[in-house]
This record gives C-alpha cells, sequence and structure tokens, in this order.
C-alpha cells in the first residue's frame, strides 16, 4: 500500500488527518508531520525521515503538503531528490484530496498513479454558493448532442431491476461519511433518500441533492415512490445507494416490495424514550420490535458507520436495548 504524508505549518496536517478518519475510518501508512512556530527547516525533514521508517513499503510514498514554495514544501523536495520515479508530491492540500487518497489506495498501487488522480477531484472540491458566482469554464465548441426526451414508460432497461449496492439506515441521511467513504466504496450511480419528511421539505432536500458526490446524482422520493421506482423497468442500469431516516421507513419499503438483502446500520440519534446502546445508535421500543420484524423476513444487518470499521452485533444490539427498554 503507499505510503501517505501529511506536511505542513502548524498543526493543519494532523487536524485534516483527524478528519479524513473522522469520514473514512482509521488508516494505516499514514503519518501528519508539522512545522511548529519555535521549529526549523531541520525539524520538519527529520520528522519527515522518522516517518518514512515506519512505512511498510517505503518505495512508494505520496506527500501532500499545504502549500508550494513553503518550508514544509521545500524540505519535502528535499527528499523526493532520487526517489522521482516511484515518489510523488501534490501541494495545495484539502479534505476532498485526502479522502480520495486514501480510497485510491484501495485500487492503485503506485504514489504516481494516485498523485494524478487526486489532483482533479482536489480542485473539484472546491465549490461555491450561490452556485451562480462560479467562474464559467470556456468549453471548445462540439457537436450538439441531439435531444433525448423521456425514456418511454415500459422500456426495459438492462435487466429491469435495479441493482442496490447498498441500502443504509442513517439518521443524517446524506453527510460526509456517506457520500465518500460508502460511496466511493460501492460505487453507486444514484443516490436515493427514501423519506416522506425529507421530501416533503423543500430546504432538507435541496440541500441534500446539493451533498451529492461528483458523477453521483441525488434523489429524494417518498417511500411509496421508491416502491414504484423499484418495480419500474427503466431503472434497470441504475446503481442505487439507498438512504433511510427510520427502520420502519426501511421496512415499509422491504414489505412494498423493495428487493433489499441486507441493511448496513450507520447512526440512530437519540430522542426522548430511546436509549444510547452505542457511541451511535440509539433505539426505543419500537426500533426493536422493526428489526426484530426485519430479521424476520431474512434480513441481514451490517453494523458500521464507515466501510473500514470491524462489523458490530446486531444480535447483541437489540438484546442490550430490550433489557435496558424493559
Amino acid at each position: 500500500m503507499v505510503g501517505i504524508i501529511l506536511a505542513s505549518h502548524g498543526d493543519f496536517a494532523k487536524g485534516i488527518l483527524q478528519s479524513g478518519e473522522m469520514i473514512f475510518g482509521v488508516q494505516q501508512d499514514v503519518k501528519a508531520v508539522t512545522l511548529q512556530p519555535s521549529e526549523g527547516p531541520d525539524d520538519i525533514r527529520a520528522k519527515m525521515e522518522e516517518a518514512l521508517t515506519t512505512f511498510e513499503n517505503p518505495e512508494q510514498v505520496l506527500f501532500l503538503v499545504d502549500l508550494w514554495g513553503g518550508t514544509p514544501f521545500n524540505q519535502t523536495s528535499g527528499l523526493f531528490h532520487g526517489h522521482e520515479a516511484q515518489w510523488a508530491v501534490v501541494t495545495g492540500l484539502n479534505l476532498p484530496m485526502l479522502i480520495e487518497a486514501f480510497a485510491s489506495r484501495m485500487s492503485m498501487e503506485t504514489a504516481h498513479e494516485i498523485a494524478a488522480h487526486i489532483f482533479r477531484v482536489a480542485k473539484e472540491g472546491v465549490r461555491l454558493l450561490p452556485e451562480q458566482l462560479e467562474p464559467v469554464e470556456e468549453q471548445p465548441v462540439a457537436e450538439a448532442p441531439k435531444q433525448q426526451g423521456a425514456i418511454p414508460e415500459g422500456t426495459i432497461l438492462g435487466d429491469g431491476h435495479i441493482k442496490y449496492v447498498l441500502a443504509r439506515i442513517d439518521s443524517r441521511l446524506l453527510h460526509g461519511q456517506v457520500a465518500t467513504a460508502w460511496t466511493k466504496t460501492v460505487k453507486p450511480t444514484r443516490i436515493i433518500v427514501v423519506s416522506d419528511g425529507v421530501a416533503k421539505d423543500a430546504l432538507r432536500k435541496n440541500l441534500i441533492e446539493q451533498a451529492a458526490p461528483p458523477g453521483v446524482k441525488a434523489n429524494v422520493v417518498p417511500v411509496d415512490k421508491m416502491i414504484q421506482v423499484a418495480k419500474d423497468p427503466r431503472f434497470g442500469d441504475t446503481k442505487a445507494m439507498l438512504l433511510f431516516e427510520t427502520p420502519q421507513d426501511a421496512l415499509r419499503a422491504i414489505e412494498g416490495g423493495v428487493d433489499v438483502k441486507e441493511l448496513n446500520i450507520g447512526s440512530m440519534a437519540h430522542s426522548v424514550g430511546k436509549i444510547a446502546v452505542s457511541k451511535v445508535l440509539s433505539l426505543g421500543k419500537e426500533d426493536v420490535k422493526t428489526f426484530e420484524k426485519l430479521k424476520a423476513k431474512g434480513i441481514r444487518f451490517d453494523v458500521r458507520k464507515v466501510p473500514n470499521d470491524s462489523k458490530e452485533n446486531m444480535e447483541d444490539i437489540i438484546k442490550k436495548a430490550k433489557a435496558e427498554l424493559a
């Protein structure tokens, strides 16, 4: 696996590593090195050299540095000399860049590959609101594509059955861990938030649609609409990530014909009448009953916040909730 060194003025590198691992999970062979106000060039270089000795494969190293021309970059350049064929350096470190680097290590074996890939992603991660403030880039003139209308009802795409790459219960719905870690792991073409409440809330619906990662479309639909979509052969080419706010919504959808075999349990917020059974899961009596109904239908449970987490035992969680709610 490619090792990663984050280098910065001050504690920025440590902070962004903490943020990245909060979203994507704890990472191996990633080190943050910092230049403190009381330190000089030799100090940060020594920290980099020490970090390199801890990597399993020091032949493939990616340096993500805060600022071109600063002391961390200058010392990185000194170390980089003589390793140009294996190592790579990228400046302008930001969170989208770091998360993409984490994800890319799963499929890319060289620092050069990852560096070339994350360069574009880092720029795409800089966005503006309101969107009209974003400068319009001139595009080369190309032949206008033929206009396509709506796909006629009854058309069968693919095998006519929507593919569910992930179905997740998460009271926060679409947030950083979902938009980055899970999306990069299961690679959906569409994220569908299934919630009657959110579908009626124009503000929440708009925020969710804006939060979609690049290249993936996000939609918000009520449960009954999702049941209709599941039976529509026009979605046969769709790889969908379903996000449910509650287990009750998931049960309704499954009973209505949404062919989900496994539910990823991410987070369930605490409220009156619920007890905390873990750091991120709070269950009430109705939640316990709902999970038992889902289990009776043969639904499997995958209790993880992010892909790198170890799976928790849902049986133990339900037992704990039942005991404390009794």
